[in-house]
């Protein structure tokens, strides 16, 4: 018998959008034991990664002093028919109305901005640099849209994805969301609950969240919701499996309703439990509660709650208030 093979050096590249969370990422892969290096010239990043065993995280974007998408396309290809290295592309993204806000509140300059307006110069830089990270958008194994997400739910996600605790299995984020303020981008599977009652158009209801109890109770009670429930659980017992056995690390579940607060926060949370109760390490996000919390309450306040093994105190301290990802 010959000697095993060596270890593959587990290498991530961490691109994406200027004020997206690039350096968030890079700063919780740091934590998780990789060594980081953020924007090394691409005529030397090969180099570097040849050099050691530890994991490597890197961030490159447009700001690397020799940039050019097509060189690093060419790099990516040749590292990644490397049998000593395993590479990951992660790429951080946000709505362009998001990334001008953040760039407007902090008053720094965006890295591709002509010059002229800040407004201006910053919404031309963001749109010239969507345009030339397009292809490593393209090739990523991870894109992550941080336009609603708190630091702290994007912390887990990346945690799950690239912790030592990887080797549990894949983990599952559940998403609830409102169809009119668009689908989101990570979503790996998307459920519709427009179709259930809504408890919009009962006035004692209105004010209140699928958290509430009334709400649940209004909703469990249409007739359609019981089925509905064993087909998506039927579906999950099916599809999780698979995924995982097919090397999936994350898997992301949206659950969508017109207001994002009631049905679709109601079939959330339950299915987050239900994951969890069946051995699923589990994230739960509430986008549009987290858009804006209500004054005096704790309704409207962001949930990001991390399922794996937390159980019911895990879940309570995931509704504190979370910091936004800048």
């Amino acid at each position: 018998m010959g000697d095993p093979p060596p270890p593959r050096r587990q290498v991530v590249f961490v691109t994406g959008l200027s004020g997206a969370g690039k350096a968030s990422i890079l700063r919780v892969l740091e934590d998780l034991g990789y060594e980081t290096v953020d924007n090394p010239p691409l005529s030397v990043l090969e180099a570097v990664v040849g050099d050691g065993d530890q994991p490597l995280a890197a961030g490159i974007d447009s700001r690397t002093r020799d940039f050019d998408a097509a060189k690093a396309m060419r790099l990516l290809q040749r590292l990644r028919e490397r049998p000593d290295i395993g590479v990951t592309v992660v790429f951080a993204t946000a709505e362009p109305d998001v990334l001008l806000r953040r760039f407007t509140e902090t008053r720094r300059r965006h890295p591709l901005a002509p010059g002229g307006p800040l407004g201006h110069s910053v919404a031309e830089g963001i749109a010239r640099e969507a345009a030339l990270l397009a292809p490593l958008r393209e090739t990523a194994e991870l894109i992550v849209d941080t336009s609603g997400l708190p630091l702290p739910a994007l912390r887990r996600m990346i945690e799950d994805r690239f912790g030592t605790e990887g080797a549990l299995g894949m983990g599952v984020s559940v998403l609830s969301f409102a169809f009119p303020k668009g689908l989101p981008r990570e979503a790996d599977l998307v459920f519709d609950l427009r179709f259930l009652r809504n408890p919009h158009y009962v006035d004692a209801l209105r004010p209140l969240t699928g958290r509430d109890a009334a709400v649940a109770d209004y909703i469990e009670a249409d007739p359609d919701f019981a089925p509905f429930w064993q087909c998506m659980t039927d579906m999950m017992r099916l599809l999780l499996p698979r995924y995982a056995q097919e090397g999936k690390k994350y898997l992301t579940i949206a659950l969508g309703c017109t207001g994002g607060k009631h049905r679709s926060v109601l079939a959330a949370e339950r299915l987050a439990h239900h994951l969890q109760s069946n051995g699923w390490r589990v994230d739960l996000h509430h986008r549009e509660l987290s858009a804006g919390a209500a004054p005096g309450t704790d309704r409207g306040m962001a949930t990001a709650v991390s399922f794996a093994g937390a159980g019911a105190a895990g879940h309570e301290a995931g509704r504190e208030a979370l910091t936004q990802v800048s």
